[in-house]
């Protein structure tokens, strides 16, 4: 394997856990009605827990209501039960084949909550970086001591890890930055 696929590797796996926080903070509720907030609530549903997403059809049709279009008929209490069941707060009501889930305004106290959980997400990404930078570093300081690479090329390699460390970090920064902007704003 080259070098430079390796530290390609070492890149992509840092975006991955940026993605990955980007991914848990839309599961945060924000004050509006997001369908993210339901993707991860599982659905007691044929004998196993099934996502929401695989038993009807999630939307947002104003900014303050969520909807939730069950196929199965026979499913619409389970999901009544696992929403209310899910800890987000969220009272749905049904109508037909529809749960209608309205999304309450946040009292302060709620937001901060939502800004300590953002936190908590964004601190276990940036976790996840320095470990990866850690494995970076300790393959380049492999390749250096089995003189692969010389000392040279192993501070410009490490230099190149510790930026691309540096700019996930910032990355992450912005996104915890925008989300409690989003939080505020509500």
């Amino acid at each position: 394997m080259s070098l430079d696929s390796k530290l390609e590797q070492f890149k992509n796996k840092m975006d991955l856990s940026i993605s990955a926080f980007s991914k848990d903070l839309s599961g945060i509720r924000a004050g509006r009605a997001s369908t993210a907030l339901l993707e991860p609530i599982k659905v007691e549903a044929y004998g196993s827990l099934i996502p929401m997403n695989q038993v009807g059809a999630i939307s947002a049709p104003d900014p303050k209501l969520l909807t939730v279009s069950v196929w199965d008929r026979g499913l619409v209490k389970n999901v009544e039960k696992a929403i209310r069941d899910c800890g987000a707060n969220l009272n749905p009501s049904v109508d037909g084949q529809t749960v209608r889930i309205p999304i309450p305004p946040l009292s302060d106290e709620r937001r901060q909550e939502l800004f300590k959980l953002a936190a908590k997400y964004a601190e276990e990404s940036k976790v996840a970086i320095r470990n990866i930078r850690r494995d970076a570093m300790d393959f380049i300081k492999q390749l250096e001591k089995n003189n692969e690479i010389s000392e040279d090329d192993m501070r410009k390699l490490s230099d190149s890890v510790q930026e691309l460390t540096n700019e996930s970090s910032k990355k992450i920064d912005s996104l915890l930055a925008q989300k409690q902007k989003d939080i505020l704003q509500i």
